[in-house]
């Protein structure tokens, strides 16, 4: 939410800095993100001071200028050299002093500096109106008032504006400081002064006086509230002869630094009470209203609505409506209606302000996909109680900037009064939640600050009723917050002794091991993502791995792209990866920790039963594997670097890849790729995104994806137990072996057949070439494998390792019928 200082300063008599105020605010809980500087000149005249021209006279060597002594107000005169021909002594002039910069009104600039203009020195410009940014006159100097002090800096002495636009970040509780006096009463509390809250309500008294029956040239128009349920409060009033035309400006400045365009008086006027007080407001065209009455109701569904921005859309059953006699006019607490809006045209209009149920409102704005500034309050709890005030406020302002005059009053439905919330405070267990004594007087005075007002009080504590805005204070914990908020939390000092409660940590840890995998990616040049948890139920549509069926549903989803929580990683990482190549990132490995959700119909029985959590590992590669390089050629990212990160990432939690059993990748996700089974389940999968699943995203290159199951890797991580040994003192062997297999014989197959045979020396076995076609016969491959076997206690003899070496043959040739080549 963007606060105009300047337009803050209209409710309470602050004078810190922009700075010193954001500190103060962000310290109550309203955290200021940013500050952004608004000057109402560029650069701001800094330099430019008031100056008194001394003496004139005719430069020596130049008939068109001439030579001046200037008083700024400190130190000697300065001699300027100037070239207007309305140049006097005597004038009041601004006087741009060295080392100051100057922004004309043409979109130049030029720094002042020391200089000589035909061997006379000047030490500084004399400007005009376009040289100032002020103007476009350029006819001579600007001459100034008599009146004005040299020395004055120009800004101030023509009392220009600047201003400074703090960004809150609101939290979603804080709707009440969704406004200017929202803010302004929070910073009054914390700085104990009084508001200006008169400026809002006292000059309202008499703005609903209405013209005398008979007087009228219209009839007022009618409300009849048909869903009191979504709507408990509804005010509206009609004025009458209201000249629609652009807003004066200090109006359209104010809303424009928030960011809000101006449209029109009486638009601009319900933005500016929204913003000043929080209360979404609307103006209707009143002779549009059809048989002059205004009904609050919910339409049949599939009744078509265009909005304001032209957008024809599909109501629900369940969306709230203001309707006329003959149709809707309007989304009640969204958005307005195309037909029924405000124009240059409109003589007459009913103004509206009400209090919408949130839930209604809230529904309706993500169904529609609509966030707007009233949907954002109304949804949030609006005020019960302000509507009145609110209708008031506009229409004083209507009075006062677009004329007109009230017909037949304020028409407030209120069926059922929203009561105020009462809560019953504990001195001694405030004190324990505070930490600190604070004092009775402190509590009293701070409340009252916030609107509270104080009820019965004993000895041991006193009832407080809460004021209608703050609806999200209902506990006794809440107002201690509220308390905490203004008397500072760095006023509360650290116990001399802290009581803590020790408990035993879970092992494994799974963030610890989160952490190692993470750490070992990003050291291998991956970037971490994070992916929104909702996605496309598009997606899941031709998978038979992931089918659509098995997703999980939103029920009021914000969009029907994210519509159902996501079952697998690997659509969020196409997602990014389609981004970033669009960016010119086409060279990319990324990796992302995210929980995957499925359904199970065959389960659901109303509870949670049938949904099924699970953590999960994600792991992409496209692209060059790295930068290029002068040094060396670059490479392509396959399959079998994929693989190498991970079985390394297994391999650090004692899985080796090699013990487990391995089947082919989904058809209907990877053109080719494998998966790792444990007790015949998935556990692990990685191969070649297929052409047809990177098709929607417009990704031409390849990707190749890994998924891992994070709840295996905590198990694994929970039994794998590192022990360290010395470092063996005798050598280790190598021995190749070219084996000629069938095409279905693995790598793994044999790796595990050699493990098993010699369980004692053998310590690695590599795959370092595979060789087909030539004078191989059909069906077959070739396999060269090395073996690297080593002795702890003792140097490994020729003989012994030979022995070794025929028994590996052997064991080949009897369970695979293996020939040595």
């Amino acid at each position: 939410m963007k606060i105009s200082y300047n337009w803050l300063k209209d409710y309470l008599p602050v004078t810190g800095t922009p700075g010193q105020v954001a500190e103060v605010l962000t310290s109550i809980g309203l955290e200021v993100e940013a500050i952004e500087r608004r000057e109402a000149v560029k650069g701001g005249l800094l330099g430019v001071v008031v100056g008194e021209v001394l003496e004139c006279a005719p430069h020596p060597d130049a008939d068109k200028l001439q030579v001046t002594k200037v008083d700024i107000g400190a130190g000697e005169p300065l001699q300027v050299v100037c070239g207007a021909p309305n140049v006097a002594a005597g004038q009041k002039v601004p006087v741009a002093t060295v080392g100051s910069t100057l922004y004309f009104a043409n979109g130049g600039e030029v720094k002042i500096k020391k200089s000589k203009l035909r061997g006379v020195a000047s030490m500084g410009m004399i400007c005009a109106e376009d040289e100032l940014g002020l103007g476009n006159s350029h006819d001579g100097i600007m001459v100034l008032a008599p009146e004005a002090l040299p020395g004055t800096p120009l800004g101030e002495w023509l009392q220009l504006e600047n201003d400074a636009i703090f960004e809150i970040g609101l939290t979603p509780n804080r709707i009440d400081a969704a406004s200017y006096t929202g803010v302004a009463r929070d910073l009054a509390a914390a700085l104990d002064i009084d508001l200006r809250t008169d400026k809002i309500y006292k000059q309202t008294a008499g703005a609903l006086e209405a013209l005398p029956a008979g007087h009228s040239p219209i009839a007022p128009v009618r409300v009849a509230v048909e869903n009191p349920a979504a709507c408990p409060r509804y005010t509206g009033l009609t004025v009458c002869g209201v000249t629609v035309q652009p807003s004066p400006g200090w109006l359209q400045l104010r809303l424009a630094a928030i960011g809000v365009r101006p449209i029109n008086n009486v638009v601009d006027i319900t933005n500016y009470v929204l913003h000043e007080m929080g209360q979404p407001l609307h103006a209707f065209d009143a002779d549009t209203i059809d048989g002059g009455e205004v009904i609050v109701k919910t339409c049949p569904e599939g009744t078509k609505f265009v909005t304001l921005d032209g957008v024809e859309r599909t109501l629900g059953a369940q969306d709230l409506m203001i309707c006329s006699a003959r149709r809707p006019m309007c989304i009640a607490g969204v958005f307005g209606g195309l037909e029924n809006g405000v124009t240059e045209k409109t003589k007459n209009i009913f103004l509206e302000s009400a209090y919408f149920h949130p839930v209604w409102i809230r529904k309706t704005a993500r169904r529609h996909g609509l966030n707007t500034d009233a949907s954002f309050r109304y949804e949030r709890g609006a005020d019960p109680q302000i509507p009145p005030q609110a209708l008031q406020r506009a229409v004083q302002l209507i009075r006062e900037i677009a004329g007109g005059n009230v017909i037949g009053g304020m028409v407030d439905s209120y069926p059922s009064p929203i009561a105020p919330a009462v809560v019953q405070l504990d001195y001694a267990r405030m004190e324990r939640l505070i930490g600190k004594n604070i004092g009775r007087e402190t509590i009293i005075r701070i409340l009252q600050r916030l609107d509270f007002v104080i009820g019965n009080e004993s000895a041991g504590g006193l009832q407080v009723t809460v004021p209608s805005y703050r609806v999200d204070v209902t506990r006794e914990c809440d107002v201690v917050e509220e308390l905490l908020r203004i008397y500072g939390y760095n006023n509360v000092e650290i116990p001399a002794h802290t009581a803590v409660t020790l408990s035993r940590a879970p092992r494994p840890d799974k963030e610890k091991i989160q952490n190692t995998v993470s750490d070992y990616l990003a050291a291998n040049g991956f970037y971490e993502m994070m992916n929104n948890s909702l996605t496309k139920a598009g997606y899941y549509q031709p998978l038979q791995t992931f089918p659509e069926s098995k997703a999980a549903r939103i029920l009021n989803p914000l969009s029907s792209d994210l519509n159902v929580l996501r079952q697998t990683l690997l659509f969020g990482g196409l997602e990014s990866i389609a981004r970033n190549i669009n960016r010119q990132h086409a060279d990319l490995k990324l990796f992302e920790w995210g929980n995957c959700y499925a359904f199970d119909a065959a389960r659901d029985d109303g509870s949670l039963k049938a949904y099924a959590e699970t953590l999960q590992l994600g792991v992409f590669m496209t692209g060059f594997t790295a930068g290029q390089n002068w040094r060396q050629p670059q490479e392509r990212s396959d399959f079998f670097y994929l693989k190498g990160y991970v079985d390394s990432i297994m391999e650090r939690f004692g899985i080796a890849a090699g013990s487990l059993d391995t089947d082919e990748a989904p058809a209907d996700i990877f053109s080719g790729g494998l998966q790792y089974l444990l007790n015949g389940k998935p556990v692990a999968v990685l191969g070649a995104v297929s052409k047809k699943i990177r098709q929607p995203f417009d990704i031409k290159q390849e990707v190749f994806a890994a998924e891992i199951a994070g709840s295996w890797l905590f198990k694994a991580a929970g039994n794998h137990k590192i022990q360290y040994t010395e470092l063996p003192k005798f050598p280790e062997v190598r021995r190749d072996l070219a084996l000629v297999v069938d095409e279905k014989i693995t790598y793994a197959q044999l790796r595990n057949a050699a493990f098993k045979a010699e369980k004692h020396l053998l310590t690695r076995v590599n795959l370092f070439d595979v060789y087909r076609g030539g004078n191989l016969p059909q069906g077959k491959k070739q396999y060269a494998l090395s073996f690297v076997l080593q002795d702890r206690e003792k140097t490994l003899a020729d003989a012994h390792i030979e022995r070794i070496m025929d028994n590996l043959l052997k064991t080949f040739e009897q369970n695979f019928a293996a020939t040595l080549r």
